[in-house]
């Protein structure tokens, strides 16, 4: 008896968040071991599936470097990098869509359709949904990778409106209609803040901001966006979360409610973060926010 109890519990605790989100847009970047993971796969799919068949509206943005990696190996081709970013030649760009705009895209929906939830797979490309620029890192000309140049949400909207879940590619064109590979941490930041967002969820491999990197149990559970320059001054935040923090800052500031940054591998772990009152991850949020810290 106690276990069901205990069950009751939980759902009870969800509910003032089901309350909450009803009817709000969660825009979630899918990405790193959990898009690898058979397991953990599951467990992202249908915690978003819950997360639809309580009201919330979620959009999904997703990644695959790593198989881009393994299909330019397949064919001979080397992967380079410079500043992070891959360097993408005509083929590097060819691939990069047929897998991440293809197989990758189709899969994810395929994985909804199975739980019953009506999924549409797109990139940036369809509706014009995102246009592009060329991005050139320090002045370098690194091929076909692009910069977000303008959003339009109305391919979004009304996807959303027909009750599907809009799966998203980071592919986009510019003006004169040439194909760009995006950043997915950019192009979920730039929808979530096109579609004023009420959260913007990150799915990494780390576990969110650590005040010391080799201590696990340091996580920083909240962090107001005018505490950000002090913690990359204390070297709290360095290295690649310095970025992944200033596109944070940029979606809260364009209008998102709050982003949260999750350890991926982490079974359930959207549900942890949105239905409870500990959640698991480090949340950005406005200072004015009445969220504490």
């Amino acid at each position: 008896m106690d276990k069901y109890i205990n069950q009751a519990k939980t759902l009870m605790e969800a509910l003032p968040y089901i309350k909450k989100f009803n009817n709000k847009i969660v825009v979630i970047k899918y990405g790193g071991s959990a898009m690898i993971d058979e397991k953990l796969k599951m467990s992202v799919i249908k915690d978003i599936t819950l997360m639809k068949l309580v009201g919330i509206r979620p959009v999904v943005v997703h990644g695959g470097g790593k198989k881009i990696n393994e299909m330019l190996e397949k064919v001979g081709k080397e992967s380079l990098f410079v500043d992070g970013l891959r360097v993408t030649d005509d083929e590097t760009m060819e691939i990069a869509e047929m897998v991440l705009s293809g197989s990758i895209n189709k899969e994810i929906v395929q994985m909804f359709q199975q739980q019953g939830i009506k999924a549409v797979g797109i990139s940036g490309k369809d509706g014009r949904t995102i246009l592009a620029r060329k991005k050139m890192p320090g002045g370098k000309d690194i091929g076909w990778v692009g910069e977000i140049e303008k959003v339009n949400p109305e391919l979004l909207d009304s996807l959303m409106n027909d009750d599907f879940v809009p799966v998203v590619a980071p592919i986009a064109t510019d003006e004169n209609n040439h194909t760009y590979n995006i950043n997915a941490d950019y192009v979920a930041s730039a929808l979530a803040s096109a579609l004023k967002a009420e959260k913007l969820v990150y799915l990494t491999d780390v576990e969110g901001v650590l005040r010391d990197v080799e201590d696990k149990d340091s996580l920083i559970s909240k962090i107001a966006i005018d505490r950000i320059e002090q913690y990359k001054e204390e070297k709290v935040i360095t290295g690649g979360m310095i970025p992944k923090i200033e596109n944070c800052k940029k979606s809260i500031e364009a209008g998102v409610n709050s982003v949260h940054i999750l350890d991926g591998r982490v079974e359930h772990c959207l549900l942890l973060e949105v239905f409870t009152n500990s959640g698991i991850g480090t949340m950005i949020y406005k200072q004015e926010d009445n969220h504490g810290e």
